[in-house]
């Protein structure tokens, strides 16, 4: 099935206030503890009376027993998702203390992620209470550092969290498994088409889009590509960051001896230009202040030995003329 009959496949989210909470909860246990005066004074009328006591007392406990399962506690930014004998009740997004039909039951395909897990000899085992309500607070997925070729084929880390929230619960618990999961599974893949798209770096020196010099353009790229992804899931992608990248170790050394030669090259580059504008300066000095005049071929000899002393890796030893220049 394709994203887009998946979101038009939606389950439009309903919102519903339940009935006061603390209302039914106190009326619920005067009628339990009027259901056990029924059966006390019950047994001790005597004949019909007495059974009629019990029976009526004791359908007033059980329909009091049955009424405290809809007694539903929500706290701040969380949500119940409420199902009716298979079909979508509704969602309570309001905190506070409600009461809605006992027979409904709150449901959350992440909820069993949440769990604790516990490794025996028989393999893990689940242990601890599983919330079902949804959370809608800004959560952060921290995805796990993954190889991924760039545009140039070169193997390269990148790790990314992305900060999300739930926003229409409906799409999140019915349109997916488990939307903590999808989140987990399409982040890998947005990751992915991203960073196939672009180099990890230009050695030209060009303006191209790059995942080392433009990461905040490609985390904003894979914003908009995970969103796209997760809107069928009902999820927000508030931000995406980019938290690892590097090259694979296989050609991480090779890349840093190309970075090196990048430098040399761009470091004798400036050295040269430098020179050949002081040895410029030095024969126009020369000129205009008459100093001495100069042939083609001296000037040529010149500026030999002014670009020799001023690129040379190492310091020039002067040789002293004491004879003539000629």
């Amino acid at each position: 099935m394709s994203y887009d009959s998946l979101q038009n496949k939606h389950i439009a989210e309903k919102e519903i206030e339940g009935k006061n909470g603390y209302l039914m909860l106190i009326l619920t246990i005067l009628g339990f503890l009027l259901g056990l005066a029924g059966i006390v004074l019950g047994s001790i009328w005597p004949n019909a009376l007495g059974i009629i006591a019990i029976v009526l007392g004791s359908l007033l406990i059980i329909v009091c027993s049955i009424c405290w399962g809809g007694l539903k506690a929500v706290a701040p930014n969380e949500a119940i998702v409420l199902v009716l004998f298979g079909k979508y009740y509704g969602t309570i997004r309001k905190d506070g203390f409600f009461f809605v039909n006992p027979f409904c039951i709150s449901i959350n395909p992440a909820a069993a992620s949440s769990g604790l897990t516990i490794q025996t000899t028989t393999g893990a085992v689940s242990a601890g209470p599983k919330n079902k309500k949804v959370s809608l607070k800004a959560m952060t997925l921290n995805n796990e550092k993954q190889t991924v070729n760039d545009e140039l084929g070169n193997p390269v880390i990148i790790g990314t969290i992305v900060i999300w929230r739930v926003v229409d619960t409906a799409k999140a618990v019915f349109n997916v498994n488990n939307y903590k999961t999808f989140l987990s599974i399409q982040c890998d893949s947005a990751t992915r088409n991203i960073t196939r798209q672009y180099p990890y770096d230009v050695s030209d020196g060009s303006d191209e889009k790059t995942l080392r010099g433009s990461s905040q353009e490609i985390a904003d790229m894979m914003k908009q590509d995970l969103q796209q992804r997760v809107e069928a899931a009902g999820l927000e992608i508030l931000e995406v960051r980019i938290t690892h990248l590097s090259y694979a170790p296989e050609i991480a050394a090779a890349m840093l001896q190309r970075q090196q030669a990048a430098a040399i090259i761009a470091a004798r580059q400036k050295i040269v230009e430098g020179a050949v504008g002081m040895v410029e300066m030095a024969l126009q000095h020369l000129s205009e202040n008459e100093v001495v005049e100069l042939d083609e071929e001296r000037k040529a000899a010149m500026v030999s030995n002014l670009l020799v002393v001023l690129c040379g890796n190492k310091d020039a030893q002067p040789i002293v003329n004491s004879g003539s220049i000629y």
